[in-house]
């Protein structure tokens, strides 16, 4: 069974964690349940950490020209510079954090979502926005794998951010070790999932591990780093994973039947028109790379990018427009 780095996570305590919503509930979420086996999980409810009691009175985000603020309509309270002192103090003081599942809509926790007032009481949404304590997360972990318990009830979403998690904690990991061993056998067992991403950014992360230019290992690394964030930006496209699957398939094929070929292409095609999932295709791949004992194929971290006791193949088909 294949062993993955366990990635430290925080998380909105009202998730799973503490009855600790404004109105005293605490929130299920299939995401979060299984993955704490998988993760270290730091909950926190920020608006709890800077004593909001539980149940409490309604907050809201009110803009104020560019800036919002966060404000506590029934009491009048400005409670803004509280929850950045609270959020300053808390991350700087987390170490080694690989991602964040936040509150969506919370006007402390929402990430994209969270309506902008303007005023106090019965005043008309003038935007949305970031809630006051992810707006700091943002700041301080820009490239981290950051999502809403809400969107991750989507398939491709949760699967692209599960896949960024793990890949990225290993990738930590490789470059704490600084030795360039590790760092090609990494990119090495990771061709087929970065080819599945973006082709372009594969080539720059295998010019940068060349390293033709003799640049020290901490900047190998740092460089590589970066281009690896942003080959994970965004969600692969499905025409890129039908290339990976027709690459591998190439492999394979001098030693497959008519039969065979047929019967994979036919699935392919069926993914192509959006009635199979990739699922489908991969586990006709990896049965060949068993079969014929490909140990190179067998290696790939697109097979199996992160613990498959996560997959989870239910959609609330939420969040599409983000993919």
């Amino acid at each position: 069974m294949k062993e993955f780095c366990k990635p430290k996570v925080v998380v909105s305590k009202c998730i799973e964690f503490s009855a600790c919503r404004y109105n005293g509930d605490k929130l299920t979420d299939q995401t979060v349940h299984n993955l704490k086996p998988y993760v270290e999980f730091i909950p926190v409810c920020p608006e709890v950490e800077i004593g909001l009691g539980t149940p409490r009175e309604v907050i809201r985000l009110v803009a104020e020209g560019e800036k919002d603020r966060l404000v506590q309509p029934k009491t009048g309270k400005d409670l803004t510079t509280h929850m950045e002192e609270f959020a300053d103090s808390f991350l700087e003081e987390l170490k080694d954090v690989d991602g964040f599942i936040l509150k969506n809509r919370s006007p402390s926790c929402g990430i994209t979502d969270v309506k902008v007032y303007s005023g106090l009481e019965k005043s008309p949404t003038v935007r949305t926005g970031s809630g006051a304590f992810t707006a700091k997360v943002l700041q301080y972990y820009p490239k981290s794998s950051i999502e809403d318990e809400g969107r991750l009830k989507n398939f491709k979403i949760r699967e692209h951010y599960l896949t960024k998690l793990f890949t990225t904690t290993e990738f930590k990991k490789v470059k704490s070790l600084l030795k360039l061993n590790q760092l090609n056998d990494f990119h090495k067992k990771n061709k087929y999932l970065f080819m599945s991403y973006n082709q372009k950014r594969l080539k720059i992360l295998g010019q940068i591990l060349s390293n033709k230019d003799n640049r020290p290992i901490e900047e190998t690394f740092s460089l590589y780093e970066d281009e690896l964030f942003q080959l994970f930006s965004r969600i692969p496209r499905y025409t890129s994973n039908i290339n990976v699957c027709q690459r591998i398939f190439g492999y394979f094929s001098p030693h497959l039947s008519v039969k065979e070929k047929e019967y994979f292409l036919s699935t392919l095609e069926k993914y192509r028109e959006k009635k199979l999932p990739i699922s489908s295709v991969v586990s006709i791949l990896k049965a060949w790379a068993y079969r014929f004992e490909n140990e190179y194929m067998l290696e790939q971290t697109f097979f199996e990018p992160y613990p498959e006791e996560l997959v989870e193949i239910s959609d609330s088909g939420k969040g599409r427009n983000y993919s």
